[in-house]
């Protein structure tokens, strides 16, 4: 074991948003002596292969897309050259690498010292860090934070290590020409739209017959429809046998498979990404060296207050797999600095997990909160009316049948006074649109409450205050 060269107040293990969030407030705030340490860059998935490079892309996507509709409005707009995916690559390699700085110079200003390496538990007050130079150095701290987040799934599939995860997507130096995606969570639909509007032929491959299927039935159905209508290749009830070089096409592959349509196929690409989920990054974590418990999918348990088994060892965010949302790690994170350093006035705090918005930046946007109307009618039985719509926004009014999208919200209420438990929405502008409505179900808004606001008009958002 290496010598103790440190000791500190707070140790976070992890320097994706919510650690970083927690050890800033603990220390900026708080004035608790924080040491960090990341083995990789800061920020985490979120800022590096998440939610800030997908969204950046996403606005590209979009933006091929509004190039598409403009003739619509009378536009005639002549494209000199395709899409230059190389050039946009690496402008947005250039923004995360500048946010990457950001992280450091605010943990700075807080006076978070961070530690490049990777670090595992020796016991519950202490921890070995190993630098990037083989060097090592061991922690002792008071409290312990774990929040080390996750990586992607592969499957063992003979070959399966030809593709790539949603890590790679963002590596890709080209856009190919013929893209299979497997999965049906957010990060897959969320991907095969950036892939289709920006010129690639896009192949969804999903185990059953739909995706975004812990999403309202509402919101499953049209969006699947939607991506049919578009032009994405979707196989229902599919499975993947085997992966393999192409034998005549240098860098392409060839993917075996079977799906609704077919017992069995193979399908030549020249991109193969796996999207079927992540796991907890657990890896030489030394969980076991002091006693932290975890669940059958090596999850660390924690409670509603990040407490793991252990007196002194916190977890929190992807590794913990309670709500995998960037935004929640960081309000989790928070609080629990607030717990742990800042005095009586804190000692409850905690975040409350119910009634949180989420976003899938899908072409249309998806946006939800609270419970489906199968979860509602589970727990109110009868108890719930039900109010929904179907529209085309006005955007689209200038355009041809075949070429308007849908929108279609839904809102869920519960007992006599009509308390909104749902909120279900799905178009342009919904990611938006949701941030303000989600304040209002979070303070346990009615009906009544929805119907008493004044519309906007002409919004799209008026619909969800003039349901009948």
């Amino acid at each position: 074991m290496a010598p103790i060269t440190k000791e500190c107040d707070y140790l976070v293990i992890g320097g994706g948003s919510g650690g970083l969030a927690s050890a800033r407030r603990a220390s900026g705030q708080w004035g608790a002596k924080t040491i960090a340490v990341e083995s990789n860059r800061l920020g985490g998935t979120c800022v590096n292969v998440g939610c800030v490079p997908k969204k950046v892309t996403w606005n590209a996507a979009t933006i091929a897309e509004t190039l598409h509709e403009a003739k619509a409005y009378g536009f005639s707009i002549k494209e000199t050259a395709p899409f230059d995916w190389k050039t946009f690559k690496h402008k947005r390699d250039a923004y995360v690498e500048r946010l990457n700085g950001i992280y450091a110079k605010n943990l700075d200003n807080d006076h978070v010292e961070w530690l490049h390496g990777r670090a595992h538990l020796l016991s519950k007050n202490e921890a070995e860090v190993i630098f990037d130079d083989g060097s090592k150095e061991t922690i002792r701290a008071k409290k312990i934070l774990l929040a080390t987040g996750g990586h992607p799934n592969v499957p063992k599939v003979p070959g399966s290590e030809l593709g790539i995860t949603s890590d790679g997507f963002f590596d890709l130096e080209r856009r190919p020409e013929k893209v299979a995606l497997v999965g049906a969570g957010y990060i897959a639909v969320e991907m095969a739209g950036m892939f289709h509007h920006l010129g690639s032929e896009t192949h969804l491959f999903i185990r059953h017959d739909k995706f975004l299927r812990n999403f309202d039935p509402m919101i499953q159905d049209k969006i699947v429809s939607e991506y049919e209508r578009q032009g994405i290749i979707i196989h229902r009830n599919s499975s993947q046998s085997k992966v393999e070089k192409h034998s005549e096409n240098d860098g392409w592959l060839k993917l075996h498979y079977s799906d609704s349509e077919t017992k069995s196929g193979t399908l030549d690409i020249d991109c193969l990404l796996w999207a079927i989920g992540r796991n907890p990054e657990v890896e030489d974590l030394g969980l076991e060296k002091a006693g932290v418990k975890q669940n059958e999918r090596g999850q660390i348990i924690a409670d509603e207050y990040q407490d793991t088994n252990v007196d002194g060892i916190y977890s929190l965010g992807d590794v913990c797999g309670k709500i995998e949302l960037t935004p929640v790690a960081i309000a989790a994170g928070r609080q629990l600095a607030n717990r742990l350093f800042g005095g009586p006035d804190f000692k409850s705090a905690k975040l409350d997990y119910t009634n949180i918005p989420s976003v899938v930046f899908a072409h249309p946007e998806v946006g939800s909160i609270g419970m489906t109307e199968p979860e509602a009618r589970e727990k109110y039985g009868d108890n719930v009316k039900v109010y929904k719509t179907g529209f085309t926004a006005m955007y689209y009014a200038m355009m041809e049948p075949d070429e308007k999208a849908p929108s279609s919200y839904k809102l869920i209420c519960a007992g006599a006074e009509k308390k909104v438990v749902g909120l279900h929405i799905l178009g342009s502008g919904c990611s938006e649109m949701l941030q303000g409505f989600g304040v209002a179900v979070k303070m346990g808004a009615t009906k009544k409450d929805f119907d008493s606001c004044v519309a906007i008009h002409p919004t799209s958002a008026e619909e969800l205050v003039t349901l009948k």
